[in-house]
């Protein structure tokens, strides 16, 4: 269940992402989300889609047009899941479109004539989040995601409030920002959200000493936590370095299920851990004949898809 205290139970998948306008609302993205709520046994769906920015040092957050999905393909994601019995995370990201991750959105610190600056930039993207804020209030959505992974603009402490805070006045559900992997003890406005989560790419081998870390973090400010996202690519070598899109090596399902097993040991072993939001699973699928030959993050048909429905039908 979704609260805004410490009692988190979250079996859930990421659903549908990048968000590509004309994918959703479709007999084929029916069909994907009732085949992992049934396949998974999730309980929470979180919907994903990008919005756009030109660079990584654009002020201009753009959401109203393709490839980004309409307010109506959104709202249809959330009225799906709900129907199909799904606590729903309402997870608007930003990407960058020359291909730039968006950890490294960056601006001065002090203000200079003729440059872009930090606070053009977030006046763009609150109207970004507080658009799709309003949706979330409106269709009831349990949690609501401010932002990902966005490890620049972490330390605007003050504009992060500020943002929560309009975030607040169209929305009254659960709150939270998902932080990138070993970003946990670096944000320092984790009082204005409800919920800590952040990115759990960590190596097989390293889950003990990263939980120890980010205790440290979720008992010093009392909020419960979980993993907003957490996956690992079926490519060998993955499961040592579960964060890289670039990886390159041979398809490997067992180097997936092994990090989905080392992972779930590691973090049942403690009892903060509130859960995860898995990455991904895609509003278009592939065909299940095609999941031997696919190296990607999709659990659909792979080893690893049985690991995770083990333990999130217990």
């Amino acid at each position: 269940m979704i609260t805004g205290d410490q009692r988190l139970d979250m079996r859930g998948m990421t659903w549908g992402f990048p968000g590509t306008r004309g994918e959703w609302g479709t007999p084929e993205a029916r069909e994907s989300m009732r085949l992992m709520t049934e396949r998974l046994h999730t309980n929470t769906a979180c919907v994903a889609f990008c919005g756009w920015q030109d660079t990584a040092f654009s002020a201009e957050v753009r959401f109203r047009e393709g490839p980004t999905v309409t307010d109506d393909e959104v709202v249809w994601a959330i009225r799906e899941a709900k129907n199909l019995g799904q606590q729903v995370v309402l997870k608007p990201i930003l990407n960058v479109t020359d291909g730039t991750w968006r950890a490294h959105i960056n601006f001065f610190d002090v203000d200079v004539p003729c440059e872009p600056t930090w606070s053009e930039w977030f006046a763009s993207y609150t109207a970004f989040i507080v658009h799709y804020a309003r949706i979330a209030g409106a269709e009831g959505v349990e949690m609501y995601s401010v932002g990902c992974e966005m490890v620049q603009a972490d330390r605007r402490a003050d504009e992060w409030r500020a943002l929560v805070a309009a975030v607040r006045e169209v929305y009254s559900g659960v709150v939270t920002y998902n932080c990138d992997k070993y970003q946990e003890s670096h944000v320092t406005w984790w009082d204005a959200v409800d919920v800590i989560s952040s990115s759990g790419y960590y190596p097989i081998d390293d889950w003990d000493a990263q939980l120890d870390r980010i205790e440290a973090v979720v008992r010093r400010e009392g909020k419960p936590f979980l993993f907003l996202e957490a996956g690992a690519m079926s490519t060998e070598g993955s499961q040592h370095l579960p964060n890289s899109w670039a990886l390159e090596g041979a398809v490997s399902e067992e180097a997936q299920r092994d990090w989905y097993a080392a992972m779930f040991a590691a973090c049942e072993r403690r009892d903060w851990v509130g859960g995860w939001v898995l990455w991904d699973w895609k509003a278009r699928l592939h065909p299940l004949a095609d999941a031997a030959s696919d190296a990607e993050y999709a659990l659909y048909g792979k080893l690893a898809e049985a690991t995770v429905a083990e333990r999130f039908s217990r």
